[in-house]
């Protein structure tokens, strides 16, 4: 299924929305891929953001993943509608481990309230590419409201 933009300024609004969320600028994560109904986001490793073994922690990679589905989404939404994530099952795979991760999510299908997204996220060192986890996530469109920013 093609998955167009109903915003053709959708990339400059997925990019200010994605720059006031304050968890992927405490993280140091990074937007860098947006297309219609597709998201790149990356995480350079910090160790202050590991577990007890040294791995990057499951919790932080299921962030950066709803993310990046949650934008894959917002890409494909009118100007004035906002998303919010209403249910995602992720799956660990392996360690996450690595200079990097990289979070990739496109749309899988979309619709007018409810859209379902699937994301993996990689870790990376140097040209090794791993997958760490994949995600299957449904957002939801959510009308502009005063108390809601896109």
């Amino acid at each position: 299924m093609h998955n167009a933009a109903t915003d053709d300024a959708f990339e400059p609004r997925v990019r200010a929305s994605f720059a006031r969320q304050r968890v992927m600028e405490t993280l140091g994560a990074v937007l860098t891929r947006v297309e219609s109904g597709a998201v790149e986001i990356t995480l350079p490793y910090r160790e202050d953001l590991t577990q007890q073994h040294g791995f990057i922690h499951a919790g932080i990679v299921a962030t950066i993943l709803d993310s990046a589905c949650g934008y894959a989404a917002f890409s494909l939404m009118p100007a004035d509608v906002a998303v919010l994530t209403v249910e995602y099952k992720i799956n660990l795979l392996r360690p996450a481990k690595g200079d990097r991760l990289v979070a990739r999510a496109k749309v899988v299908r979309s619709g007018k309230t409810l859209t379902v997204c699937a994301g993996d996220i990689f870790a990376q060192t140097g040209d090794t590419e791993n997958v760490v986890a994949t995600m299957l996530a449904t957002i939801m469109a959510v009308p502009q409201r005063d108390n809601l920013k896109q």
